[in-house]
């Protein structure tokens, strides 16, 4: 019965631009599979009611439908892409940005023993799981609100509350904890995950990373490891590919400036990697791209 309401109530509410007028709120509507597009995950919930979708994560690849959710802990390059949508039966799904604020004020009004014991070691910065009628039934009661604006600015905040303290003491529980941990394995990752994006153009020692981190490079590497599915070196060149793609999708004719600008000094290499990402040289995949954004050259 929740699936069923919240199918209605997506569909009512979705726009092209996937917001709401929920803070926070996100609302997804696809109406045909797409192909793997890659992007940043956000530290989110989000929950399918109806289609599916596939996230990829360095080696790993997380599948979910309808019925599921997905948590993302730290803001991570994903490849993703909607497999079952059409006209008809559009995939839909609702997302909440989660904040760490909101995580650590819950965890430290909660009582001893409410939440369950820690797991040893640092979960993945992804996880997926079935959604349990607590969770579905908060988020539709969330959704409800858009239907009426005049309770919304009361009563949004506590179901937002309640969705999340299901969250912490769900299945997925040790990954959203530590995004409220201010001394957490992945609170430590994420501090590097934050410095190697603003810093992604430029060379970088490992070392120092893990300094900066808080962590020894022993640690800092099992850790980021299992947060992230890569290694340093490796999470460096997919947010470098990435902002490369975005910026020939406006400059298709400067492929070697824009390959500077994301720091390759060697054209041949920025073209290699690319077309290994990306399945297509840096010149035709930004041709391509423009074209089927309706961009004119």
């Amino acid at each position: 019965m929740h699936l069923d309401e919240l199918r209605t109530l997506l569909a009512r509410h979705a726009r092209p631009d996937w917001t709401t007028a929920i803070d926070g709120v996100l609302i997804s509507r696809v109406d045909r599979p797409d192909p793997p597009a890659p992007s940043m995950s956000g530290t989110v919930l989000a929950v399918i009611a109806q289609g599916a979708k596939r996230l990829a994560l360095g080696d790993r690849v997380y599948a979910y439908g309808a019925g599921q959710y997905l948590v993302a802990s730290v803001d991570l390059p994903v490849t993703g892409q909607f497999t079952q949508a059409a006209p008809d039966q559009p995939a839909l799904g609702f997302g909440l940005t989660l904040e760490p604020s909101a995580v650590a004020e819950l965890l430290l009004q909660a009582g001893p023993g409410d939440t369950p014991r820690p797991a040893g070691g640092t979960p993945s910065g992804i996880a997926v799981s079935d959604a349990p009628p607590a969770l579905l039934d908060a988020v539709v009661r969330l959704l409800r609100l858009l239907d009426e604006p005049s309770d919304r600015a009361v009563l949004a905040p506590p179901v937002k509350r309640e969705i999340l303290w299901r969250l912490i003491t769900g299945e997925q529980g040790a990954t959203v904890r530590q995004l409220g941990l201010a001394d957490s394995g992945l609170s430590h990752v994420a501090r590097a995950v934050r410095w190697i994006r603003e810093h992604y153009a430029e060379p970088f020692r490992v070392e120092d990373v893990a300094r900066l981190s808080g962590m020894s490079v022993s640690a800092f590497y099992r850790n980021f490891q299992a947060v992230t599915a890569m290694s340093p070196i490796q999470f460096q060149k997919q947010i470098r590919l990435q902002e490369a793609r975005l910026l020939l999708a406006t400059h298709p004719g400067d492929v070697t400036g824009v390959g500077h600008r994301v720091g390759y000094d060697n054209p041949s290499q920025f073209s290699r990697e690319y077309r290994r990402q990306f399945g297509a040289p840096p010149s035709r995949d930004a041709a391509r791209l423009r074209s089927t954004a309706g961009v004119l050259p």
